[in-house]
């Protein structure tokens, strides 16, 4: 049986919007309040969906949130017609009107941790939902997220889903961004790498002082439990807190990995040796080879250069014959230090030899690159038919989709377009009509 690994990335929202709210997030304070473009956004995204999927990799849509969270505004404590509540939110809480208008679940990496089936002990493909509880804009997605993820891996035979972790930020849980899966062949059973800002409930370990650690040891091993993973195909790593503070606020954002290869800054992780050593050696039992290490040093690339550009928030895909590529955003490409690193990394011993890059810029600039738009699931033939099948990339879905944006999106967003009601009416209906064209059902709290 055959086995893939497709990438599900996340549709830009209808309300894509620079409200700054992401402390930790260099890229998205630097653009705090500038005039977003929601259609190009979308356009963008959709653009490296069907690149990718022409290249042969397995491809798919995670439909956005519904935003403005009116309920969200109304458990606040604001009452009235849809207009008069974002009136009373722009005058008396612009900073929680902002913030429920967010279209940050385009960023799928957060949207979920997610277990093959090959490590799992009953066989199934085991979904968990991210809590996000550190960010409250990112706090209201988790119930919607399991929701649509359940419409799109509905068959109990071969999927488990579980409810997120309690909204409590002792189990901060910030999905797949800090969480890495190594495996010689997606059928084969995988060594997965979970990676932690801190631990919750003892103080005296170390952790970032300027920006905090989004994601918690506690929650990384509830996740493992959840999945049912066996202790031999797990690593916990913790990230180094000093890039937390220099803007690393995910593990994605300093490290990369696919198959046999990690990808990673020399200042990614704490212990580095050590936690090296032990994914290699339970990567080794399973698989009797090792593993590709591919480090990067601080004179090489900086971090505040890999922050400025993501050279590690790409991702690294299978092409074939044994050879990876990374997927790069044109920031990459436009930094001496990084181009000049890549071209040379393309012609060294190891198996990335391509590098491919794309515009995602309105994306960038709101702090997530390539890897951040991307949830990956590995998964059998069997399962991949098992799979909503509306979800998935063609060509005929990717013009759907598009003629969908022309139809509902707005080229221009500012932050005083943010009371307009109309804009409500627009959103509710653009994915009332998206859930139909993926066949989700009613995943919508406006719907139920």
């Amino acid at each position: 049986m055959k086995y893939f690994e497709a990438n599900f990335d996340g549709l830009v929202g209808p309300t894509h919007n620079y409200a700054g709210l992401s402390v930790g997030n260099v890229a998205s304070l630097s653009n705090a309040k500038d005039v977003s473009n929601p259609k190009s956004a979308a356009k963008q995204g959709l653009q490296k969906m069907k690149a990718l999927h022409d290249m042969g990799l397995k491809q798919g849509v995670l439909a956005p949130q519904e935003r403005p969270d009116m309920n969200a505004l109304r458990r606040l404590g604001f009452t009235g017609s849809d207009a008069n509540i974002l009136q009373q939110a722009k005058q008396h809480a612009p900073q929680i009107l902002r913030a429920v208008y967010s279209a940050s679940s385009m960023w799928t990496a957060n949207a979920a941790t997610v277990s093959p089936s090959s490590d799992t002990a009953d066989k199934k493909v085991h979904f968990t939902p991210a809590n996000l509880t550190n960010k409250f804009h990112r706090s209201l997605e988790p119930e919607t997220s399991g929701r649509i993820l359940q419409a799109m891996f509905a068959n109990d035979e071969h999927f488990a889903h579980h409810r997120h972790l309690p909204d409590n930020d002792h189990f901060g849980d910030e999905g797949a961004a800090n969480h890495t899966r190594f495996c010689d062949d997606y059928g084969q059973g995988g060594i997965e790498m979970f990676v932690y800002g801190r631990y919750a409930f003892d103080h005296n370990k170390p952790a970032p002082v300027k920006y905090p650690a989004r994601h918690t040891f506690e929650a990384c091993t509830a996740v493992s439990r959840l999945h049912q993973l066996n202790e031999s195909g797990v690593v916990y790593v913790q990230q180094n807190p000093e890039v937390i503070d220099q803007g690393v606020f995910h593990n994605d954002v300093i490290a990369v990995g696919n198959q046999n290869v990690l990808f990673y800054h020399e200042q990614a992780f704490l212990n580095t040796e050590e936690k090296l050593a032990e994914l290699n050696r339970k990567y080794a039992a399973q698989n009797n080879k090792e593993m590709h290490f591919v480090k990067v040093a601080s004179n090489q690339v900086s971090v505040e250069e890999a922050v400025k550009t993501y050279l590690f928030n790409t991702q690294l895909v299978d092409i074939g014959n044994n050879e990876m590529a990374i997927i790069a955003p044109m920031e990459c490409k436009e930094s001496a230090s990084v181009s000049a690193y890549l071209e040379q990394l393309v012609s060294q011993n190891t198996p990335i030899k391509k590098v491919h890059f794309f515009d995602v810029k309105q994306s960038m600039r709101n702090g997530g690159g390539p890897a951040c738009l991307r949830l990956r699931v590995a998964l059998s033939e069997q399962e991949l038919a098992a799979t909503n099948q509306h979800v998935l990339m063609s060509d005929q879905l990717f013009a759907t989709l598009n003629n969908w944006v022309d139809k509902h999106y707005r080229d221009e967003l500012s932050e005083n377009d943010l009371i307009d009601p109309s804009l409500v009416m627009e959103s509710r209906t653009a994915l009332d009509e998206l859930t139909q064209i993926l066949n989700l059902g009613s995943v919508y709290d406006f719907q139920r």
